[in-house]
């Protein structure tokens, strides 16, 4: 039996779920809550800065709430999920995507250039996920999403402490998959291509040659935009992803296959 018009609407609603959108204020979270928004989910954006979360939640609508929250403060992840419990209800969704970058040669990485970075990534990610998981058992289950990167698949020059963090998300990603799948939480990542956000421009408006490059091995031959990894969010969230579990899912107009 062919699935009627309805039945596709409903699979790829987010309808009465709560999203946990850590870095939600700017760029792919931003783009990330939109789109969650606009399928049907109550959003909550973390970040560290309360003023730009609060005009993203207003930019953004009735349903996106701003809370401000520091990844890198371990200890409050527990507080944390307990405060959003309370006001708005059991998550249903955590997108990991705060971050910092440094591109720096190896010579220059410091450590505490390796330890930020891995602390913001890895140890934030896992200590907001591992408060969250009982929060998400109570609601039946859920999807955890981690924002990976091309570094997570390609070598890439002068970023070796972030190509570490987002490398570790992959493993990450397989060991609770494999552990959460039982309890009917699936765990996937987004690994984005090169995406147009202040953060791309700067990396390139100063290095035409490094752009040209990009473009030369995406068979696309474009960036991406933000919504693209907002939709692909969506998907992975949604009924209809409701048997992927511990994929990466590239979002990159082939640039991770492209030669």
């Amino acid at each position: 039996m062919l699935p009627d018009k309805e039945r596709v609407r409903e699979v790829f609603s987010l309808e009465g779920q709560l999203a946990i959108v850590t870095g939600g204020g700017t760029g792919l979270g931003f783009a990330m809550a939109s789109c969650f928004s606009a399928s049907g989910a109550r959003v909550v954006i973390t970040g560290r800065r309360a003023e730009v979360l609060e005009t993203a939640a207003q930019t953004l609508g009735g349903d996106v709430f701003a809370e401000q929250y520091d990844v890198t403060d371990f200890g409050a992840a527990p507080g944390f999920i307990a405060h959003v419990e309370e006001r708005y209800g059991a998550p249903t969704i955590l997108v990991n995507n705060a971050g910092i970058h440094v591109k720096k040669t190896v010579e220059d990485h410091t450590l505490d250039d390796f330890h930020k970075i891995l602390a913001t990534h890895v140890e934030g990610a896992f200590a907001l996920t591992r408060a969250a998981v009982p929060a998400l058992k109570r609601r039946g289950g859920g999807s955890i999403v981690f924002i990976a990167s091309m570094s997570s698949i390609l070598g890439l020059p002068q970023v070796v402490a972030y190509s570490a963090a987002k490398s570790a998300y992959l493993g990450m990603v397989r060991s609770m998959a494999a552990e959460l799948g039982a309890s009917n939480i699936r765990v996937n990542a987004i690994a984005p291509g090169w995406i147009e956000t202040p953060m791309l421009h700067k990396a390139l408006d100063g290095d035409p040659k490094r752009r040209q490059k990009i473009l030369d091995r995406t068979p696309e031959q474009r960036f991406g935009s933000p919504e693209d990894i907002g939709w692909a969010a969506v998907y992975l969230c949604s009924p209809a992803a409701s048997f992927i579990n511990g994929v990466v899912l590239p979002v990159d107009g082939g640039a991770s296959i492209g030669f």
